[in-house]
């Protein structure tokens, strides 16, 4: 599966950046191919998104989250992606987000596009607008600041 890897510096505190990546919902304000986000329970995400064209669903469970460190996540129905983002302190108005995802193509427009690099830049052009979002701010906005194990965590517990 081709990887994604990009990083890019936000000014503004860590726990800001974190809040804002924990609102889902709110995706598509600053994600554009993203049409609609639910969060469905603590751990799982539905995402619709237009991708070439077509229409393009699935569901995400997160895998770990850490507040204002990282969140991991995997998918669990229609396209297979798993990726983690984290969030590094640069100073105290700065920081440094790092998103990695690994996806599946399963159509042949989709690897070429992948090859070409147009799911990099659109990425690219994602997070620029994010950074846009949380500069442009007058008052934070909120965030869900729970922890959720990774299953390795859970099985040292029991």
């Amino acid at each position: 599966m081709p990887t994604i890897e990009k990083t890019i510096d936000v000014k503004v505190p860590v726990n800001i950046a974190y809040n804002q990546w924990t609102q889902f919902e709110t995706f598509p304000n600053f994600m554009d191919s993203v049409v609609n986000v639910k969060q469905l329970d603590d751990r799982h995400v539905w995402w619709l998104a237009q991708i070439g064209g077509k229409a393009v669903e699935w569901e995400a469970e997160i895998t770990e989250q850490v507040p204002d460190d990282h969140i991991a996540w995997r998918s669990v129905s229609g396209i297979r992606n798993t990726g983690v983002v984290s969030f590094q302190h640069v100073d105290v108005h700065s920081t440094r987000v790092r998103l990695e995802i690994e996806y599946e193509t399963d159509t042949v427009a989709e690897t070429a596009a992948s090859m070409m690099g147009v799911l990099e830049l659109k990425i690219s052009e994602d997070l620029e607008r994010y950074r846009q979002l949380l500069e442009s701010r007058k008052a934070p906005a909120g965030g869900w600041r729970g922890h959720i194990p990774s299953d390795a965590d859970n099985a040292l517990r029991h």
